[in-house]
């Protein structure tokens, strides 16, 4: 090994309360940037799983025009569904029913979401699950954390709804990812509401459809709408929506990790470089033994580079944890518990790359000591003590 990597080496030997000081702000760096890269990941995570409530390429709704002749508060959804099943590019569909029904044992009513597939399974559309199963068939439900809380029910129980002086029983399969309406929703296949009885109004009728690949939706939308032809049927590309609150919140994220690394930056270079002036005799002596501006840098990077590394070790377990126990108290504060999926997000390149994080924190506070160590002339340092 070289000499200057080795003397760097055994730098923080030679003062372990100063080295130890490095290694307390490279540590309290590494669970900020490990702690905000989680929280960033885990809300992406979350704002795209309730993007699934509109979970095709192209949305019809406010179908009015086209109920039966009798009735306006009816939906004749066949005829709609005849013109989807017919138009070149659609790959699969299902609609969605909005209705309001009681849940025996509860005041008030809970907003229910009723599936109708066609000719297929609609389980592509379903909400982004945190247990449990979807609900696809007769009898099911799939609810929130808040119906679960509120009811004192678990997943498996059955729960019975009552409209129109009926009753229909469902058993909860699955519990999702819903913060609507304070978590009293409930998603069902519309079997399940058959002896109900309800009356949907055209309004609260939405289709889902799912394109072919290379279907470009907006001609799509446009081709159906003049298909259906009556006005008032909305026929639109679902896109991409962007949220701007958690543009907000990602966007706050990133600044209180950077405040953080600067922190433990700061705290870097002021510990490396009080301990290079105390240094500066040392460092005349190596010069005048022919140590190179280049060696004298890569001596004082090295002596943090091991502290940097092994803190790095510790501070992202802290990070992980510390993620794991914020991310569950925030989902129940917004009523809601969190998937697996959203917050199991530090995988094995993520965690290397985290752990490097604290070589890097160290590194860069210690390049400016590094750079008056390497410009201090020889005869100025040996005179110094």
């Amino acid at each position: 090994m070289p000499r200057a990597l080795s003397l760097g080496l055994a730098g923080p030997f030679a003062r372990p309360a100063r080295s130890a000081t490095v290694a307390a702000a490279v540590v309290f760096g590494t669970v900020g940037v490990t702690f905000g890269t989680g929280l960033a990941i885990s809300v992406d995570g979350v704002q795209n799983g309730l993007d699934r409530r509109d979970a095709g390429s192209v949305t019809v709704q406010d179908i009015a025009p086209l109920a039966g002749k009798g009735s306006t508060d009816t939906v004749d959804t066949a005829l709609i569904a005849a013109a989807i099943a017919a138009q070149p590019g659609t790959r699969r569909y299902f609609s969605t029913e909005q209705a309001q029904v009681r849940v025996a044992g509860l005041t008030g009513s809970v907003d229910v979401t009723a599936y109708r597939g066609y000719g297929g399974d609609y389980s592509w559309g379903a909400y982004q699950l945190v247990s449990g199963t979807w609900c696809h068939g007769p009898g099911r439900a799939v609810v929130p954390y808040g119906f679960l809380r509120t009811t004192a029910t678990h997943v498996g129980d059955t729960v019975t709804l009552t409209a129109n002086g009926r009753r229909a029983a469902v058993r909860i399969v699955g519990e999702d990812l819903d913060v609507r309406e304070g978590g009293m929703v409930m998603l069902t296949d519309s079997s399940s509401l058959a002896g109900l009885r309800l009356r949907i109004p055209s309004e609260l009728v939405q289709f889902d459809i799912d394109l072919k690949p290379g279907t470009d939706a907006t001609a799509y939308a446009a081709s159906l709408g003049k298909a259906l032809q009556p006005p008032g049927i909305l026929v639109l590309p679902s896109g991409n929506r962007v949220n701007p609150t958690i543009i907000a919140m990602d966007g706050l994220v990133a600044m209180f990790t950077l405040m953080l690394v600067a922190v433990a930056g700061l705290g870097v270079l002021n510990t490396v470089l009080l301990d290079t002036r105390e240094r500066v005799h040392d460092l005349g002596v190596f010069k005048a033994l022919g140590m190179s501006p280049r060696q004298t840098v890569a001596m004082v990077l090295t002596a943090v580079a091991g502290i940097g590394l092994a803190a790095g070790a510790v501070g992202v377990p802290v990070g992980v944890a510390l993620h794991q126990w914020v991310l569950p108290v925030m989902g129940r504060a917004a009523g809601t518990a969190l998937p697996k999926a959203d917050m199991a997000v530090y995988s094995p390149p993520v965690v290397v790359a985290l752990v490097l994080g604290g070589l890097v924190i160290a590194t860069v506070g210690a390049l400016l000591p590094a750079g008056w160590a390497a410009k201090a002339r020889t005869a100025e340092a040996l005179r110094s003590e």
